[in-house]
């Protein structure tokens, strides 16, 4: 789980592309940390920020074929080793009947493989950030676009002046969580 943000500033746009624009400025200058928060996905500030696919689909995938395979070697172990019975004429390896079994194991481990996976990448659940304390970060679900820039108190002029330059609706102080 992440470490809680530093207070900062927040800036508030009106659209994506101003968004970006900031994102970009803000990484040229040389700030690090900086969240961008939006009401849908917007590539260009994603790519600004240097954020990179999450493994989330891999780890599924392997969590699914684990247990794919483990289900398999069970399914073996148990009719093949421990419990050998001739039912219907059929060889112990009976590799059809074994199918449907894996293959449900499978996909749900992938499944729970892949929220899990979400959840822990993400930095979830996080029942506070202290970007709730502002009023208008209501508005990131809905049509606002946001550029948090935590700092320490000796850099918050600087970074005031920066994300005023970028032309923000308004800029919020954020309190310390």
């Amino acid at each position: 789980m992440s470490p809680p943000a530093a207070p900062g500033t927040l800036a508030e746009f009106a659209d994506a592309d101003a968004l970006a624009a900031a994102v970009r400025a803000a990484r040229a200058s040389g700030w690090r940390g900086l969240e961008a928060h939006a009401p849908h996905p917007v590539p260009d500030a994603a790519e600004a920020l240097g954020v990179r696919a999450a493994p989330v689909a891999w780890i599924a995938a392997g969590a699914g074929v684990a247990a794919a395979a483990a289900g398999w070697g069970l399914a073996w172990a148990a009719s093949v080793q421990l419990y050998p019975l001739n039912v219907g004429g059929r060889p112990p390896h009976a590799w059809a009947a074994f199918l449907p079994a894996v293959y449900i194991v499978g996909v749900l481990a992938a499944a729970v493989a892949a929220l899990l996976a979400m959840l822990w990448l993400n930095g979830l659940p996080r029942l506070h950030h202290p970007l709730f304390a502002v009023p208008a970060f209501l508005r990131a679900t809905e049509d606002r676009f946001f550029l948090f820039i935590p700092h320490a108190e000796a850099e918050s002029a600087a970074a005031r002046a920066l994300l005023a330059a970028q032309g923000p609706l308004a800029l919020h102080p954020v309190p310390p969580p």
